[in-house]
């Protein structure tokens, strides 16, 4: 089963934001709430809930779980 749903957490001030993520594609850039710091996925991370959220995006769920 695919998680729609990721807690981000801003490198720069630690602030953590519940999302959904999108189904079929990934974000590569989200504003943090409290600090404004933009992220940008970590060097080898496709989007930014692979390197800041505690659930990756539903594509690399979908890859690990050998679904299309």
């Amino acid at each position: 089963m695919v998680i729609l749903q990721s807690t981000l957490r801003c490198p720069s001030c630690g602030h953590a934001t519940l999302l959904t993520m999108p189904e079929e594609a990934c974000q590569h850039f989200y504003q943090c709430e409290q600090c404004g710091h933009w992220m940008r996925p970590r060097p080898g991370d496709c989007c930014v809930f692979c390197s800041y959220g505690d659930v990756p995006c539903p594509p690399k769920q979908r890859e690990k779980l050998g679904m299309q």
